[in-house]
């Protein structure tokens, strides 16, 4: 068997600190990893694409009062980069951009159970193609080629799960920063951040079948693309998007999971998804299948706007009501991040807990109305390259690009091969089930959702009893 794998080192210009808990500063901080190896993890064919189970996190609870947790150790990094003068603007995305600023802190932490770290987040500046630490409680204009903001949670053994979030956003980064680039437009950047997650998972799958060590692992991504008032956000998993606007929290995007998917058809209350013994299965997972489906929806922000990227290690431990509450008490994204890793924490930090929390404001945005729409919405990409975006409901995510459609080759998405048979080896020290490569037939669908519903059924009769 190969050596145990190791996650990929930080870039030169970062200084990473070891600690439990890490703390990326205001402007531009990057992904954050430790490299002690983790658990297994499980995995459940549940159509319409693989199904990743992820540790069951406890349900949501009110953190107890208890002592917070350990101050994490804050890390600074100055990159000289960000130093420089910004490119000129590039095209008419500039005008649009000018007069946007946000203000921003990112965190993540190991949490209370965990060995160690196996999300990971990244915040960039595709203007000045950076990313990195800076100095806290910094305001940063928007270039005028955008902004991106992700959050990665893996999962599988031996360190695997690390190596698969690391990867996912050294890819996206890697991709969304293409200096070739230098006119940007709403439907490019929000083509661009399908096409980075498109291509993050066909590589960590492509690097978990060569290699023994790391079968089976994979990463959920919640990513956030910026240009002017448009955020754009690019989803495959359970980690999660929120807005908040004039104290009200919407959740942007939809959790790819087997829970969510029995809420939406009506199966289970809210109430009842708090304790559902299945509620760590999600859909899918970059790395576990060559190709995946990602949610595209988009928010127009408006002046005081607060985003909150997380993994499920927040939106696990804490309800919704208290998010909002807490969400609601401060401006200071540095604050905010701190409070919420606490509560978490104090809730039980089952999980590592990342959350990144970006302050919208500037004159480039315009005020928020009253009775103004702030929900879900998909995002239709245009072939020709430009055109705004059309709300098409409140439909759970489905097929917006498929790199097998014939629409995507139009949109410039190359196809990806499914390895013939669909099924891979099982390394012997890990337990998860194998991934079908090929969707499993609707009849089977049925029956494990009947079994779900009919064991919930018959649970309920003997409590009764």
């Amino acid at each position: 068997m190969a050596d145990e794998p190791v996650a990929p080192a930080a870039p030169p210009d970062v200084a990473v600190d070891p600690s439990p808990a890490t703390m990326a500063p205001a402007t531009l901080p990057m992904s954050d990893s430790s490299a002690t190896p983790s658990p297994p993890e499980a995995v459940v064919p549940i159509p319409p694409v693989a199904v990743v189970a992820t540790p069951d996190p406890t349900p949501a609870v009110p953190a107890p009062e208890v002592a917070p947790a350990p101050a994490p150790v804050e890390v600074t990094a100055v990159m000289a980069a960000l130093a420089a003068p910004a490119p000129a603007d590039p095209g008419p995305s500039g005008a649009r951009a000018q007069g946007v600023e946000m203000h921003l802190f990112a965190r993540t932490d190991v949490g209370q159970v965990r060995e160690h770290n196996e999300d990971n987040f990244l915040v960039a500046d595709l203007t000045r193609r950076s990313r990195g630490l800076l100095e806290a409680n910094r305001t940063t204009p928007l270039g005028a080629q955008g902004a991106l903001f992700a959050v990665c949670d893996g999962m599988g053994g031996a360190a695997a799960g690390e190596v698969a979030s690391q990867m996912a956003v050294d890819i996206i980064y890697e991709m969304m920063s293409d200096e070739s680039v230098t006119v940007v437009d709403r439907n490019d950047l929000a083509r661009r951040l399908v096409r980075s997650i498109e291509v993050a998972g066909h590589r960590i799958f492509s690097e978990a079948r060569n290699d023994r060590s790391r079968r089976g692992m994979g990463t959920t991504v919640t990513g956030a693309a910026l240009l002017d008032d448009h955020l754009f956000l690019g989803q495959v998993g359970d980690s999660r998007g929120y807005v908040l606007r004039q104290g009200r929290l919407v959740q942007v995007t939809r959790d790819q999971s087997l829970v969510n998917q029995l809420i939406e058809a009506g199966q289970l209350t809210e109430e009842e998804a708090e304790t559902f013994e299945h509620n760590n299965i999600i859909l899918q997972a970059l790395g576990t299948a060559d190709t995946v489906q990602v949610d595209l929806t988009y928010v127009e922000l408006c002046k005081g706007d607060m985003l909150l990227l997380c993994s499920d290690g927040l939106s696990g431990m804490l309800r919704f009501d208290e998010l909002r509450d807490i969400l609601r008490s401060s401006r200071e994204p540095l604050d905010l991040c701190k409070q919420l890793t606490e509560r978490a924490n104090a809730a039980g930090g089952h999980d590592n807990i990342t959350v990144i929390i970006v302050q919208f404001d500037g004159e480039g945005l315009r005020a928020p109305e009253d009775g103004q729409e702030l929900v879900y919405r998909k995002f239709a990409l245009e072939n020709d390259g430009g055109g705004d975006p059309q709300q098409l409901g409140d439909a759970p995510p489905g097929n917006l690009f498929r790199p097998d459609d014939p629409a995507a080759a139009s949109a410039g998405i190359q196809p990806m091969s499914i390895p013939p048979g669909g099924w891979r080896e099982r390394p012997l020290e890990d337990d998860r089930i194998d991934i079908p490569g090929t969707h499993v037939p609707a009849w089977i669908v049925a029956l494990i959702v009947l079994g779900v519903v009919g064991a919930l059924f018959v649970s309920a009769v003997l409590l009764l009893k």
